[in-house]
């Protein structure tokens, strides 16, 4: 998980590489910039080569994005696999019927791979890297989070379909397309903007100490 830093255009916090995530803290962040120099680093961890250049490559690319997450779940790897990625099973599905993808290429551990990525990314908030896992990006954290919190639960909720040995029933396209367009945020109402808030009391509620 990246997030930029505000007020900059080539610094972002990145996750230390080792620490679990729910041993991070706000503290717990490295501060780097786009060419991958390191300008605050308070634990023992470095930076992930990989994290690194898939993350820098958006926040160099995009930006509108405050804030870049790359997951690597079971559900998520197994429809990264899949030849016909997002199917469109249930409405929360359809909100990613305009997903983006990005061939497999290896560990991510060459620089010249970030502009294949962000050109397939392009302008849209989410895609899934083929045979490797999940990316979202959002105009803050609560938006990127709610993308992959939904992206992540339209994986899960196809790999339990697809498990059944049940024909699956697909909507018409221009059904699809119509509940698409219905999921797309207004200026007045971003992803993320009621559910950001609940999870931060929740988090509040079983440890406040995650703020410092």
């Amino acid at each position: 998980i990246s997030a930029r830093v505000p007020g900059t255009h080539d610094e972002f916090l990145i996750n230390p590489y080792g620490m679990l995530y729910e041993e991070m803290t706000a503290s717990s962040m490295i501060k780097v910039d786009i060419d991958g120099n390191v300008l605050f680093n308070a634990s023992d961890y470095d930076v992930n080569r990989a994290g690194y250049v898939i993350h820098s490559a958006v926040h160099g690319a995009r930006p509108d994005v405050e804030c870049v997450i790359h997951t690597h779940t079971l559900a998520g790897m197994a429809v990264s696999a899949m030849d016909k990625g997002i199917m469109p099973i249930a409405q929360s599905s359809m909100r990613f019927a305009e997903i983006a993808y990005h061939d497999y290429e290896g560990p991510a551990l060459n620089l010249d791979e970030r502009a294949r990525l962000v050109a397939d990314l392009g302008d849209r908030e989410a895609m899934v890297l083929r045979n490797h896992g999940l990316l979202t990006v959002g105009t803050s954290i609560a938006e990127c989070f709610n993308s992959m919190f939904r992206l992540e639960r339209a994986c899960q909720l196809q790999v339990m379909a697809l498990s059944c040995n049940a024909e699956i029933r697909l909507p018409p396209d221009e059904v699809v397309r119509h509940t698409q367009h219905s999921y797309q945020p207004t200026t007045r109402r971003r992803w993320g903007l009621m559910e950001w808030p609940a999870l931060l009391r929740k988090l509040d509620r079983i440890d406040p100490s995650f703020r410092n």
